[in-house]
């Protein structure tokens, strides 16, 4: 099919006024699309911001399409904006996000009891980060909170959607996070406690 350069050119314009991700039925109805049409209009639109020329670049997060700058470009960005490099994330928060991401949706308490401690201000930090959030509540006396990863954590990892996780048991190891995350504000005891399953 033929899309016309204009189309290309108002998805750009969209997602770059956006600024975050744009979900393909939004951008369907802007645009007057087909979800075939939005498709090529898509992969013409990565295909022309492939040019090493380019410092953005057209990223897919589940349903939703986003512009993002390239590595290459990064350093420049970041002193643009100047942003300050953060460490990452401590190996608690590590522990904690990877079970969200392997069994989502989750309790704090499976989560509590997977690790063997209490993880209820490392959930707080990943929530307030964006990297997990609440997914409901689960059916079962005192409807305990539900959580699951965002579509922030897919970009942190360049994942197009949560399948995209490599198959792992346990939980891999080299499973890390960008260093300009925050990293984890609470502290946390090492010896393991009890507890129990809401």
């Amino acid at each position: 099919m033929s899309i016309p350069n204009e189309t290309i050119a108002s998805l750009e314009a969209v997602l770059f006024a956006c600024g975050g991700p744009v979900e393909a039925e939004r951008l369907r109805e802007l645009l007057a699309l087909s979800p075939e049409e939005l498709e090529e209009a898509a992969k013409l639109l990565e295909e022309t911001l492939e040019d090493p020329a380019r410092g953005i670049s057209l990223i897919r997060v589940e349903s939703a399409y986003q512009l993002c700058t390239k590595p290459f470009v990064a350093e420049t960005v970041k002193k643009a904006l100047e942003l300050r490099k953060a460490p990452p994330l401590s190996k608690a928060a590590l522990e904690v996000l990877a079970i969200v991401a392997y069994h989502q949706p989750v309790t704090r308490s499976f989560i509590e009891m997977v690790r063997g401690i209490d993880s209820s201000s490392i959930v707080t930090s990943l929530c307030d980060k964006g990297l997990i959030a609440e997914r409901g509540f689960l059916d079962a006396p005192g409807r305990p909170l539900l959580f699951g990863t965002t579509e922030t954590f897919l970009r942190c990892f360049g994942l197009e959607s949560i399948r995209d996780l490599p198959e792992a048991s346990p939980v891999p190891e080299q499973l890390t996070l960008p260093e300009e995350l925050p990293a984890e504000a609470a502290s946390e005891e090492t010896s393991p406690e009890e507890v129990t399953q809401a």
